[in-house]
């Protein structure tokens, strides 16, 4: 399949990168979907209000910051859905031995 901007793709992982590049470049492709990216903003708002502990420590305010939320998982068989724009296709491209891709 001919990747071109502003078409709609499903992506399914067939196989694992074998070097940690490939794996951090297929979460990243994953986190692009909207509704992953809404969960994120959510996630980092609740951080912020309410997950976050300020202590006193020495006489200044020290926070105590939680770990982010990880909302993707990279393994065979995960599939996300993309708009495909003209910055991501190299990305794409790259990890394309790894991906099943189908038109939405």
């Amino acid at each position: 399949m001919d990747l071109a901007p502003s078409t709609t793709v499903t992506f399914t992982i067939t196989s694992l990168p074998k070097n940690e590049r490939g794996r951090k470049t297929l979460n990243r492709l994953m986190k692009m979907q909207p509704e992953v990216q809404k969960g994120l903003s959510m996630l980092a708002r609740r951080r912020r209000q309410k997950d976050n502990i300020p202590t006193s420590r020495a006489g200044r305010i020290w926070i105590n910051r939680k770990r982010p939320t990880q909302l993707t998982r990279v393994e065979v068989g995960e599939s996300f859905t993309l708009r495909v724009s003209p910055h991501i296709i190299p990305d794409i491209q790259s990890v394309a031995a790894y991906l099943e891709m189908k038109a939405a």
